[in-house]
């Protein structure tokens, strides 16, 4: 996942960071809100982490500027402030969960899962294709219940195209999944996805990710 975390102690923040970034994860981290505000419009971020005590603008403040951005990834308060009436001012700001310091890494993992499946449309930590199910919270692949070895690239450009199943997915935006810059090469990337599908369908039988001609890649199973 690509995570933007705002939280202006910077020793929570490297510590955050770094147990994010442990599990495989992108980590944007930035101190005010104005970083904050910079990486959300111009990386492709899949869940926020924002504090609500933050010294250049109110962390509520900040969520509001996001949803009136039309940006809409998920969002987790983290917040030292244990009353039910800051939780549900987060929430009614456009916050989708929260969780109160000091807390378990374990529970803000569940979390952020919990809150990347509802927002991709996928309550059950798996995605099921045909023959092929991924769990989602071990990052595994199966093919008729038959434990499947993917690299971690391969995975990352599995789950991506299969989080978007029946729609064309560009090279570019799996670029951006597999690299912080997203200008990593394109040969590697064809390299890539011409070994994920001999894992897939070493017979080709099923051809589960088709090449769409100078535009992408598109999943074709249905998922669930």
């Amino acid at each position: 996942m690509k995570i933007l975390l705002v939280e202006d102690d910077r020793l929570l923040n490297h510590h955050l960071k770094s147990i994010l970034q442990e599990e495989s994860h992108q980590v944007y981290a930035a101190h005010q809100a104005e970083e904050a505000l910079h990486f959300a419009e111009d990386y492709p971020i899949d869940v926020g982490i924002i504090d609500l005590g933050l010294p250049d603008m109110d962390g509520l403040t900040l969520i509001r500027q996001l949803r009136a951005k039309q940006i809409a990834f998920p969002i987790l308060i983290l917040t030292a402030r244990g009353n039910w009436q800051d939780k549900v001012a987060g929430l009614e700001a456009g916050a989708d969960d929260y969780v109160v310091k000091p807390f378990h890494k374990e529970e803000m993992r569940a979390r952020l899962n919990a809150l990347v499946r509802r927002s991709s449309g996928f309550i059950s930590p798996q995605i099921q294709a045909g023959p092929y199910q991924l769990d989602l919270s071990r990052k595994e692949l199966a093919i008729n219940d038959e434990p499947v070895v993917l690299t971690h690239f391969e995975y990352t450009i599995l789950e991506y195209l299969m989080r978007n199943s029946g729609q064309v997915v560009s090279k570019q935006q799996l670029m951006d999944q597999l690299y912080d810059d997203g200008e990593g090469d394109p040969n590697t990337l064809e390299v890539l996805v011409s070994r994920l599908r001999k894992k897939l369908d070493p017979e080709g039988e099923l051809q589960p990710i088709s090449t769409i001609r100078r535009q992408g890649y598109i999943f074709n199973l249905s998922c669930q």
